[in-house]
């Protein structure tokens, strides 16, 4: 199958099924029979799939089922059923994982929920096609990726994608993501940036000044965290970024991926108090700055814009009702 020239390596699920068995051909299921065959973790599944864009079969295992097997059979269920799509992309050398997003039937059964059109979800037919051959994929999947290891151990009780954070705090920063770690005595609200390495240190830069602008105009204080994909990249950043972000007083902590768990050890703040000796956890972080405030509140949600002309929003949670079903 041709390739297209911006993401190569992907293609839609289309050519991949020519691979397996035969199986049941997939057709359109009415809403109404819906009732009667999806759980409320589907239905939250649906709802993640729809903030998150895409999440990996590995990412919905780990969130929201004890094995990987039983995961894979429900996700072939709501595959058939419309409520999912799904692509897988070619690798040079082995093979990666099923990559889900939202399926037609998911996007009106979300719209039926809300009482809304379709088209206020922003579904597209082409959808699964258009995640699957972006350019921003990889990133996407980057930051999906650590939010769902963070989410894992049950203590990341929100977590808003890129477009939720924007549309909330647009007119001052636009972060790849925002979310809450930990318990209430010991919670980090954080903003997420996700470098690659694929632009320059001076565009980062750029974006604390926002960070410092809704700071002062919510009364808010909520860290930064920025995670590099390598320690020669972060220590590039935190040289650049040290003298700004000391002078907009903004809490700024740096990670990288060879360091491992996100929920581990590997956090180092950059800005006052003094550094610590070693690098901390998330709880850590959570007690090293002092007076620490989230910048999402209930306040901040009931005043999220565009509430009349899209899916009404809401912020969903990491993790699927309890028990899940």
């Amino acid at each position: 199958m041709p390739t297209t020239s911006r993401n190569p390596g992907y293609v839609p699920r289309a050519a991949v099924r020519r691979r397996r068995p035969a199986q049941p051909t997939r057709a359109r299921t009415d809403l109404a029979q819906l009732a009667t065959r999806l759980t409320p973790r589907d239905v939250w599944l649906a709802e993640m799939l729809h903030e998150h864009k895409v999440l990996t079969s590995h990412h919905v295992t780990q969130l929201a089922f004890t094995g990987h097997r039983t995961a894979n059979r429900r996700l072939r269920e709501l595959y058939f059923m419309g409520v999912v799509d799904s692509f897988r992309p070619l690798k040079q050398s082995g093979s990666a994982p099923e990559h889900y997003t939202l399926g037609k039937t998911g996007a009106e059964l979300l719209a039926a929920r809300s009482g809304v059109d379709l088209a206020a979800t922003g579904w597209r037919k082409d959808a699964c096609a258009r995640i699957a051959f972006s350019p921003t994929l990889e990133h996407t999947l980057g930051v999906n990726t650590l939010l769902v290891r963070l989410a894992a151990d049950g203590r990341l009780p929100v977590w808003l994608s890129e477009r939720s954070a924007t549309r909330l705090w647009g007119d001052w920063i636009r972060p790849d993501a925002y979310a809450h770690h930990g318990v209430r005595d010991q919670l980090l609200p954080f903003f997420l940036e996700f470098d690659t390495g694929s632009y320059n240190l001076a565009r980062l830069e750029a974006k604390l000044p926002g960070y410092a602008a809704l700071a002062a105009t919510t009364g808010t204080r909520t860290p930064l965290l920025i995670h590099t994909a390598t320690s020669s990249r972060e220590t590039a950043l935190r040289r650049r970024l040290a003298e700004s972000a000391e002078r907009l007083d903004l809490p700024v902590a740096t990670g990288n991926s060879q360091l491992g768990d996100p929920a581990g050890p590997t956090w180092l703040p950059l800005t006052p108090p003094s550094p610590p000796a070693g690098r901390l956890n998330l709880l850590q972080l959570a007690t090293h700055w002092r007076e620490l405030s989230p910048a999402l509140t209930p306040e901040t949600t009931v005043q999220a814009p565009g509430r009349h002309t899209t899916l009404p929003w809401r912020p969903i949670p990491p993790q699927p009702p309890s028990p899940a079903s």
